[in-house]
């Protein structure tokens, strides 16, 4: 099975498929509890949910292994519902791979009635599904934003891995709310490097904020 586009598993059942296709049915990664260690809600308690599958292929990505989804097991949303909600922080993260590119209904809507928030990190590639207490769009060349998702975001976390993705922020910027919080964090392999670049941009725009990846220096995982 493989990754395309919206979703297209080549070597599961129909059955699966249609579960899938519904929701029921995710390829996970990975889940664990931690500390949020980036944007807007950094130093916070979370579950995080890592779904497999993503074609935007940025080429600094850390987790190029979360890219085909037939790596991971395609796991019922109820039971990775219920996994988080054994955790003392009711929040959750969903992040990935591209996590817009499934349908995420059934899995905001149960954890909604668990209690628990609903956070996404998404490069908003793809339309957005689920109920979404909190939105992190992290736009990419590689594939950018739909049009329909700036307006959604809570969020714009922009990665700084050269001085023309200062450009690319900006022209993100001008598409999202005016409530929206603007990040740029730089990409961890060229930290040194960007980081005196976006110090100096910031404090001469002072409308974006620094992100950093901080659970990298606390050695979080």
């Amino acid at each position: 099975m493989k990754f395309t586009g919206n979703i297209v598993l080549e070597t599961i059942s129909p059955e699966d498929k249609k579960l899938l296709d519904a929701g029921e049915l995710l390829p996970l990664m990975e889940e664990f509890y931690t500390i949020q260690g980036e944007g807007y809600h950094s130093g916070k308690a979370a579950y995080f949910i890592r779904l497999g599958g993503c074609d935007v292929g940025c080429h600094w990505c850390d987790v190029k292994e979360s890219w085909d989804a037939s790596l991971h097991p395609l796991t019922p949303a109820s039971q990775i519902v219920a996994n988080a909600g054994s955790f003392p922080a009711k929040a959750v993260v969903v992040t990935g791979g591209e996590p817009s590119a499934f349908n995420l209904e059934k899995l905001t809507a149960d954890l909604k009635n668990a209690g628990i928030s609903t956070f996404i990190e998404t490069s908003g590639a793809y339309p957005l599904t689920g109920n979404w207490d909190w939105i992190c769009l992290s736009p990419k060349k590689t594939s950018p934003p739909k049009d329909e998702n700036y307006s959604k975001a809570h969020e714009l976390k922009v990665i700084v891995y050269n001085a023309d993705d200062l450009r690319w922020a900006e022209e993100n910027a001008a598409k999202v709310s005016k409530d929206c919080i603007l990040f740029l964090q730089p990409e961890w392999s060229r930290a040194k490097q960007m980081m005196p670049l976006i110090v100096d941009y910031v404090m001469n725009n002072p409308k974006w904020h620094v992100s950093l990846q901080t659970h990298k220096y606390m050695n979080i995982p």
